[in-house]
């Protein structure tokens, strides 16, 4: 209930974003392989971002 108001950090945001990206990944995997893994890559460049917080 505290938690409410509470404001997201930078690596929260970031990790928020890298799963919605993964999961986006892995459905255009099924229809469009180029995207897909355009959309990986981003995904990756997310990762090192956390990695460097």
């Amino acid at each position: 209930m505290f938690g409410l108001f509470k404001k997201k950090s930078e690596k929260d945001k970031l990790q928020e974003s890298y799963a919605k990206m993964m999961s986006e990944a892995h459905k255009l995997s099924h229809t469009n392989r180029t995207a897909a893994d355009k959309m990986m890559a981003e995904a990756e460049e997310i990762a090192k971002k956390i990695e460097k917080l």
